[in-house]
């Protein structure tokens, strides 16, 4: 038997995703509450993957301090050109904010031919260097967060770091690596831990910080925004 077409629109979709979400978490057991509420749940909804629950890791005070940051006006430097066009535009524009990728650079490109590494690393060099107090958001590329880590080690400090890279090499790695020097350093990390991960979950992530910047976690006040 086929199940009724509930809903339509797009906020009313949403709305019932996160009250679904909501009464399955529940049926788990798990009680979400507080400034990481929103990132979970955004990236469960964007993935239907509920491991997020378990898999998302963050630093003491990640999601204020990153919301914060948000609300200042920042640059969100993205690893992909998918996940840079995940993130609302619209709601980091209010913020003052703007979303890039250096993967396309052509300088990027020979930058990285030259050293003999990913575009990832060198667009991550090229990125640090011209936005130091960017929020790097990885969806894709282990070595972008290894880059990550060694200029950290060299005294770097981004805004915040999201680790989000999936796959199978160095990817777990390079999570737990830059998630340790975040922590040592103090600087707001957001990471899924383990083999999981994608662009449109380091998208998911900017989104629920967007979102929660400019109070908009309720879908019906994106829409009355826009209108």
């Amino acid at each position: 038997m086929e199940q009724e077409v509930r809903h339509v629109l797009p906020a009313d979709i949403e709305r019932t995703s996160m009250e679904i979400i909501s009464e399955e978490l529940a049926r788990m057991g798990v009680a979400l509450s507080g400034p990481n509420e929103a990132v979970i749940k955004r990236v469960i909804h964007t993935t239907a993957d509920f491991d997020y629950v378990e898999n998302l890791r963050f630093t003491p005070r990640a999601v204020e301090r990153a919301v914060e940051v948000l609300r200042a006006g920042t640059v969100i430097v993205t690893d992909t050109n998918m996940a840079c066009s995940g993130v609302n535009k619209a709601g980091l524009g209010k913020l003052k904010g703007e979303a890039l990728c250096l993967m396309a650079d052509p300088e990027v490109a020979a930058a990285a031919k030259a050293a003999g590494t990913t575009r990832a690393a060198a667009a991550v060099e090229r990125a640090a260097a011209a936005h130091p107090a960017a929020v790097f958001a990885v969806g894709n590329a282990p070595t972008a967060l290894l880059k990550l880590r060694e200029l950290m080690e060299g005294g770097f400090r981004p805004a915040l770091v999201i680790g989000a890279p999936v796959g199978f090499v160095n990817v777990v790695e390079s999570k737990r690596q830059i998630f340790g020097i975040c922590e040592e350093a103090g600087v707001p990390c957001i990471a899924a831990m383990g083999r999981k991960g994608g662009s449109n979950v380091a998208a998911a992530i900017c989104n629920a910080l967007i979102y929660t910047a400019l109070d908009w976690v309720d879908p019906g006040k994106r829409d009355t925004a826009r209108a």
